[in-house]
């Protein structure tokens, strides 16, 4: 269970971070070619930028708005890490259990962190949601979907970026 916890927040985690840098020419989800990176503060809307109702972290100018500019990211990487933690902690006791039941000598937490037991589990995880979001980010410039956000409109050139649907 954990091991799929993981992998979901790997790849939202690797997504977030990852658009912000990252563009694809034709993806409906890409920002537009121009705006790579984090953009401006006037884009951002934030410290004097800031509108009357803009989030109390997103006006201010020190620590607050740096870490509240990063979140989103932040949060779902400490999730993939806690979730592999968990992984790692109900994997060992299995292992473990599995081990005993074999008559052989239980192991290590960091024993099993070495272990191909633990990155079988883990990597198998992480390929199969990797390569759904890899068929979606590559699809979604030739494929459309009528009404969705995560498609451009149907009649939308192939090379068009960041066009909603």
């Amino acid at each position: 269970m954990t091991e799929n916890w993981q992998s979901e927040f790997l790849q939202f985690s690797l997504y977030i971070l990852g658009t912000v840098w990252l563009l694809q020419r034709g993806s409906p989800e890409s920002k537009e070619l121009h705006k790579a990176g984090t953009e401006s503060d006037r884009e951002q809307r934030v410290g004097d930028h800031a509108d009357a109702d803009s989030p109390r972290w997103a006006r201010t100018k020190d620590w607050r708005q740096h870490l509240y500019s990063r979140s989103l990211g932040t949060v779902m990487g400490l999730l993939f890490l806690l979730s592999w933690l968990a992984q790692s902690i109900s994997g060992t006791a299995a292992y473990n259990e599995q081990q005993l039941r074999d008559l052989l000598a239980p192991v290590s937490w960091a024993a099993y962190l070495a272990s191909a037991d633990f990155w079988n589990r883990s990597l198998q995880n992480w390929q199969s949601e990797l390569l759904a979001v890899a068929a979606m980010a590559i699809l979604s410039v030739y494929l459309r979907q009528r009404g969705s956000p995560e498609s451009k409109p149907v009649g939308a050139p192939h090379t068009s970026t960041g066009v909603e649907g």
